[in-house]
Order: structure tokens, then sequence, then C-alpha cells
């Protein structure tokens, strides 16, 4: 078995175990050009749903202060009885989020796997 196959191939089957530490640190240390070109893909595709979740992280922290000064607002009106609040965008960001998060993450995760297993296969 080719060492650098098997490199290349862990460094996309990383997704499971050590997602962004693998590929990092075998596209830092591998000699061949080959192991460096797949950990350097493996690495950006795993860096793709952690900069959606950071996105998410920061979204969601702005809407956790909008809604606590739309509900201040509301309650300091004394107007208990009246249209049904909006979500608005700040409320549905985060829903939004993270469903395109889970979708983008199961693509990755399948990506990932079949370019493990085609680079494990190739001659």
């Amino acid at each position: 078995m080719d060492n650098s196959k098997l490199l290349s191939s862990l460094s996309y089957f990383s997704v499971f175990f050590a997602p962004l530490l693998l590929p990092f640190i075998v596209w830092i240390v591998a000699d061949n050009k080959d192991v460096k070109h797949h950990s350097k893909r493996a690495l950006i595709s795993h860096l793709i749903p952690t900069i959606l979740l950071v996105a998410a992280s920061i979204i969601s922290f702005f809407q956790f202060f909008s809604f606590r000064q739309t509900s201040a607002d509301f309650l300091n009106s004394g107007n208990m009885i009246s249209a049904p609040h909006s979500i608005g965008f700040w409320g549905a960001a985060p829903i939004l989020f993270m469903m395109m998060y889970s979708f983008l993450f199961v693509i990755v995760l399948i990506w990932n796997v079949v370019q493990g297993v085609k680079v494990f296969k190739t001659q």
C-alpha cells in the first residue's frame, strides 16, 4: 500500500475524526505534491461549513439582542393585546442558517467520502 495514497485518503476521511487538524498537518508536513494537493482540497472542504457556522453564530448573537430589544419595547408599551409580533429577518436567520449548514455539511461529508475512496482506488 502506498503511503501517499493513504495520507491523501485520510485527509478526506478526517471529516469524521479531525476535520481541520489532520488535513492542515498533512498539508504542512507532506513532501509529496499529490498529498499536498489532496490535503489542501480536504482542508478547504472542511473550512466551508466552519465558516458558515461562524457566520450563523454571529447572526444568532445579533438576533438575540434584537429579540430582547423588541420584546422589551413590546412589554413596555403596555399594549398586550395587539397584532402578532413579526419574526423579521433576525428571527428567521438562525433557522435558515441551521438549515443551510445542515444541507452543506451533508454535501461536504458525501463529497469527502467520495474523494477519499476515489484517491484510495486510483492506481
